[in-house]
């Protein structure tokens, strides 16, 4: 995919499938804003990955369930190269514990973050993304499935799609909208704290019998802030190998 001249803030960026998402798209050709909210040294590390590949990144650092963090980072980006052609909403939280088990906290974070912070970057977009530009936000699978201690996650990621598909037909000005639904991927923070067993039955649950990789995820995003993915808009691309 073609991505010269394009500027692409991505949230969450800092690792994981965020950091995968950035670097693609930036050996793609964009100008890539790498945003975190408490992870510097690794933001820093994205953006000298990017650079030593021959691209161009900053790091911005916001959190996005704060209002005025998401103001100051999109004026930063236009700050820093001009304009914003695409979104990519990756930043998000999550907290697997049974319902009956979820403190209040546990239930505000997630929502603050994965929810209010694509609400609040989404109110940017409308007035900040440039014309014909794209916006993707990261849901996942979960949302159509019924695994337990994934009650409130899953429930903040099916807002995430909802919104998704009415903020395609507010927006206008020739920006499509749309998410992404990864399956379970290969992350260190997906890894943490699970057994080989959990693993190796969340692998048997898709088609392939493997986790994702990030770059499984990434390569998705690049398409859809490509020219070449215009006439997609308010849909929900279940990235999963057939999980769901």
């Amino acid at each position: 995919m073609n991505l010269e001249n394009k500027v692409i803030l991505v949230t969450g960026s800092s690792k994981g499938i965020g950091k995968e998402i950035a670097i693609q798209l930036a050996k793609n050709g964009a100008k890539v804003i790498v945003n975190h909210s408490n992870s510097e040294a690794e933001a820093q590390e994205t953006v000298d990955t990017i650079v030593k590949n021959g691209g161009a990144a900053i790091s911005v650092k916001a959190d996005v369930s704060q209002k005025t963090d998401v103001v100051n980072l999109f004026d930063k980006a236009i700050e820093a190269y001009g304009k914003i052609d695409v979104l990519v909403n990756n930043a998000g939280i999550m907290t697997s514990k049974l319902l009956k088990d979820c403190t209040e906290d546990d239930f505000n974070n997630q929502f603050d973050v994965n929810v209010k912070g694509v609400f609040n970057t989404l109110q940017e977009a409308d007035s900040k993304l440039a014309d014909n530009g794209n916006i993707i936000n990261i849901s996942s699978s979960t949302a159509k499935l019924m695994f337990p201690t994934y009650g409130i996650y899953s429930s903040t990621k099916a807002a995430v799609e909802q919104m998704t598909r009415v903020f395609s037909k507010e927006i206008g000005r020739g920006i499509s909208v749309n998410a992404i639904a990864p399956g379970a991927t290969e992350t260190e923070l997906f890894l943490k704290g699970k057994s080989q067993e959990f693993i190796d039955k969340l692998s048997g649950m898709n088609a392939f019998n493997r986790l994702a990789k990030p770059i499984d995820i990434a390569n998705v995003v690049v398409f859809l802030a490509s020219d070449e993915s215009k006439w997609i808009s308010g849909q929900v691309i279940g990235a999963n190998g057939a999980l769901v």
